[in-house]
């Protein structure tokens, strides 16, 4: 059964956006079309910013498990496999996945994934956080929705 802390829910999303800095610097060092570049910077400076508001949040919570209004063991496996499908598990694989892209299109595609990921994760966590945490973790649904 996997039961969460609210400490490593805010740990696994700083994960989460620490791969898409990797994915979206990758895109951008190797973008040509200058527009392009500035695109893949502002995305990954937003995810640098989700990385320091995460990391703010994991700071001041608590160390005690997270237990969901559910049944625990299916709720703890469906958190489990939201984070395990996750595009980019880590950053070697995000930057292989930029390298890989056939083209700007399929790179867009695969960063839409992404986000439309985050987004389900974030708003499954922001139910198990402390309430004084979910407007942060709102804002951060908002930011990517905006991506998106």
């Amino acid at each position: 059964m996997a039961v969460f802390t609210a400490s490593e829910l805010y740990d696994i999303a700083v994960g989460i956006e620490r791969n898409g800095v990797a994915y979206y610097d990758s895109l951008a060092q190797m973008a040509t079309d200058q527009g392009l570049k500035q695109t893949y910077s502002f995305l990954a400076d937003m995810e640098r910013h989700h990385v320091d508001v995460f990391q703010k949040l994991r700071a001041a919570a608590g160390t005690g498990p997270v237990v969901p209004e559910v049944d625990e063991a299916q709720y703890g496996a469906y958190l489990q496999a939201l984070i395990n499908s996750s595009v980019f598990t880590d950053d070697q694989v995000a930057r292989d996945m930029a390298k890989r892209a056939a083209g700007p299109a399929e790179a867009l595609q695969i960063a839409l994934g992404a986000e439309k990921d985050s987004i389900l994760f974030y708003t499954e966590m922001r139910e198990l956080v402390p309430q004084k945490d979910r407007e942060a973790v709102s804002q951060i649904i908002q930011e990517e929705r905006k991506h998106v």
